[in-house]
């Protein structure tokens, strides 16, 4: 069994249940344990909305905290004992301690808790369509584009992500409709309390080292989602990912494949030509009939292979095909997925962001990639329309993440001409003390790249500031807080060489 698994009183998450069976009948306050979070702050909104009371905690003010507060929610910039009293039900995430004042209280008060999953679990049983994009890359990208097709559908979706997206203005959307779309997220098995009508598996990898022991671990977890799909609806899976494909006859559900590459694949690409951009224009083709013309406004080969996913994902919903080509068209991409930050001139800061082509301008963008894989297409996708030099400044995410795919994230940068590693972002762990940033840069160097590691942002900043070039990029990458090196380069003044 997985490791990791947090242990609070399994009669808490029973309790919650029963209490929120009947759209949550019994629940009048609910108080989210962690609140400042892409995922805990759209649930928090959801349930404003659903017309519960709702209060939250987290350890600091942000935007999001502060986004909140104006829609009504009492958000606590500390954790404390006093902060759940009139709670009826506490929700929390998996990177919450089970030593939280808040949860132990609720213990003490026999006030149920429940960690995130269970709660959006049961939002998903109350929508007759609820649709659960899993994979260990892609999910917000492609739960993304099946928002933008249904929005453009006009089927007035409940739309729940893991990052903001601007068709929505944020990271949720609260619909009218039986239409409920949703990230499904590995860690924890978070995903097997979902119940989706419709599932999709975009890819399966080694990931998470802090929960699953090995890649057979995480493969039987991906099957424990496919296991929840209603028995009317069915399993959308990419057949070009050996390890989704390898699962796929131990499954009873309907399953509709998609693939670039496979050729027995019901949904696939063909034509695929690029512009100066890296984004894609293609044949979008059903059972080896060609229906739509697709013009993307998202770079990267892999995003092709994510608007496949949504556009099938569309037509089981009864998407006409217009709708799918049109909604793939509007989507112009998630904030932190190859999001434009702007064009800095080197003197005064930023000359502009409403494109990537500055002229001897110094190109920012900002992704989230924290793994090997995401990295190499991520760098890929930017050098199909970069001829310059590239600069990609690198933050790993969790110490047990960077020590397990060390190698492997060594081979990833092989598409930028220099990574600067900073410090480790520790997210939800302690230091260790058996991994440190400057080890990943000294193992770029070996594989081949050319890598220095810097450890605070500041340092950063002042080295580009001394070193790239007009017409360079920089791409600042992880799942932390390295877009803010971006930031703070873009409001810089500085006479770049």
């Amino acid at each position: 069994m997985p490791s990791g698994s947090n242990n609070l009183e399994k009669e808490d998450q029973e309790r919650v249940l029963d209490l929120l069976k009947g759209a949550f009948a019994g629940i009048k306050h609910l108080h989210f344990v962690g609140i400042g979070g892409i995922s805990m702050s759209g649930l928090a909104q959801i349930m404003l909305a659903l017309n519960y009371e709702v209060s939250g905690s987290d350890i600091k003010a942000s935007p999001i905290t502060e986004k909140l507060e104006k829609k009504g929610i009492r958000v606590h910039t500390s954790h404390s004992e006093d902060n759940i009293k009139e709670a009826d039900a506490v929700v929390y995430t998996a990177a919450i301690k089970d030593n939280n004042p808040e949860l132990l209280k609720a213990r003490h008060l026999k006030i149920p808790a429940v960690e995130r999953s269970v709660l959006l679990g049961e939002l998903s049983k109350i929508h007759e369509y609820s649709i659960a994009v899993s994979g260990t890359h892609g999910k917000t990208t492609t739960t993304s584009m099946i928002a933008a097709i249904l929005l453009e559908a006009s089927f007035d979706p409940t739309i729940h992500l893991g990052g903001e997206l601007n068709l929505l203005d944020g990271t949720v959307k609260i619909g009218g409709s039986k239409y409920f779309v949703t990230e499904a997220c590995e860690y924890n098995e978070g995903f097997v309390r979902l119940n989706p009508y419709l599932g999709l598996i975009l890819n399966i990898e080694e990931e998470h080292p802090d929960f699953f022991q090995n890649i057979e671990e995480t493969k039987k977890t991906f099957m424990k989602f496919a296991l929840r799909i209603s028995e009317n609806g069915c399993l959308i899976a990419c057949i070009d990912d050996y390890h989704t494909a390898s699962i796929l006859d131990k499954l009873s559900c309907k399953t509709i494949t998609y693939g670039i590459e496979s050729k027995n694949a019901d949904w696939t690409a063909s034509n695929i030509k690029f512009n100066d951009r890296g984004c894609a224009s293609f044949k979008l083709i059903k059972n080896d009939k060609i229906i739509a013309n697709i013009n993307l406004h998202v770079p990267g080969l892999h995003n092709v292979s994510n608007s496949l996913a949504a556009a099938a994902a569309a037509e089981v919903l009864g998407c006409d095909v217009e709708h799918i080509e049109q909604g793939l068209f509007n989507f112009s991409g998630a904030k932190r997925r190859l999001e434009i930050k702007g064009v800095s001139n080197g003197i005064n800061g930023i000359n502009g962001s409403n494109g990537i082509n500055g002229i001897n301008g110094i190109k920012v963008i900002d992704d989230y990639a924290h793994h090997p894989s995401e990295i190499k297409v991520t760098l890929s996708a930017v050098r199909k329309f970069c001829g310059s030099k590239i600069w990609c400044v690198f933050q790993p995410h969790t110490y047990s993440r960077t020590k397990a795919f060390l190698n492997d994230f060594s081979e990833s940068f092989s598409d930028a001409d220099i990574t600067i590693v900073s410090d480790i972002y520790a997210a939800r762990e302690q230091d260790p003390g058996d991994i440190h940033a400057s080890t990943l840069s000294k193992k770029i160097n070996l594989s081949g790249s050319k890598s220095l590691y810097i450890s605070d942002f500041d340092s950063i900043v002042r080295y580009l500031q001394d070193n790239v070039s007009p017409g360079d990029l920089l791409i600042t990458m992880g799942a932390g807080d390295i877009y803010k090196v971006g930031e703070m380069f873009l409001n810089s003044k500085t006479d770049c060489k």
